[in-house]
């Protein structure tokens, strides 16, 4: 049993009448560590936009000793160097994705996500990372407009030019 599954688990067995400790601790544990990060990304004055997310870095081709952008671009300081690798103090990532667009290796830096929606999101170079971002942004945009301009008669009475009579057409 994972970490996502136990609180369901632990729900059932509420209903059963009937309670398995390590299903409650292990509940239990989630809830604390997301009241913590919840905390910690409060106190930064940090917004958190996903669910739930993880960040893996391959050490085998990460090339951090000869640029540390990574590093230099992530806005929360969750990356830093240590010991002559790149670590990432999870708690603080907000999987953001800069460190994957500004990463020279790719597939070096791997980050997941869960939107609110549910949408679980996957990215480990720039051409991915730029793809969810368009695909996510162009939603956006979207949506705005339609909030604008519900119809297409709005939208030609706020921006279409008026049409100027011209002298040939007063004659004909």
């Amino acid at each position: 049993m994972n970490i996502e599954e136990a609180p369901k688990v632990a729900d059932k067995q509420k209903e059963k009448g009937s309670m398995d400790i390590y299903s409650l601790l292990l509940g239990a544990s989630k809830r604390q560590k997301r009241e913590k990060r919840e905390q910690l990304l409060k106190s930064l004055g940090i917004q958190e936009f996903f669910e739930e997310g993880s960040i893996r870095i391959d050490m085998k081709t990460c090339k951090g000793v000869e640029c540390k952008f990574c590093i230099k671009v992530c806005p929360t300081n969750a990356l830093y160097w240590k010991a002559g690798d790149v670590a990432v103090t999870e708690d603080l990532c907000v999987y953001c994705t800069s460190c994957v667009l500004n990463c020279m290796v790719p597939d070096c830096i791997e980050v997941r996500r869960k939107r609110e929606t549910g949408e679980n999101e996957r990215f480990s170079n720039t051409t991915q990372a730029l793809k969810v971002l368009e695909h996510f942004n162009t939603g956006k945009r979207t949506n705005a407009i339609r909030e604008l301009f519900p119809d297409e008669e709005i939208y030609l009475k706020r921006y279409s030019k008026p049409t100027v009579e011209t002298d040939k057409q007063k004659t004909h």
